[in-house]
């Protein structure tokens, strides 16, 4: 059985047992948490599709950890004029464990 959720603005297909990196929660390792905004739910040749969500579902997932991603580099420079910018970027994750789908 698989699952569409919406969370952090992006949307997953999730599956029971499935690990997802999510955007940043504000919860601890070890935590539970509930996606209530479930788009659809595939189950082999059957599917319900919400309008938007469906009424009812829910997928649970235990936290893993919170980390960051790798670094990105970014440079910014006008030739010919002496400008040089270096910055650096990690962006902040969670890591979910997906455990049950529940319609």
């Amino acid at each position: 059985m698989n699952a569409i959720i919406v969370t952090g603005g992006k949307q997953y297909k999730v599956a029971e047992g499935d690990v997802v990196y999510i955007e940043k929660l504000n919860q601890e390792a070890g935590d539970t948490v509930k996606f209530d905004q479930v788009l659809a739910i595939l189950d082999g040749d059957k599917a319900t599709f919400g309008t938007p969500v469906v009424e009812g579902a829910s997928v649970e997932g235990k936290i893993v950890k919170n980390g960051k991603g790798k670094k990105i580099r970014i440079f910014k420079y006008n030739a010919k004029k002496g400008y040089r910018k270096r910055q650096g970027h990690r962006q902040p994750y969670t890591k979910v464990e997906i455990g049950k789908i529940s319609v």
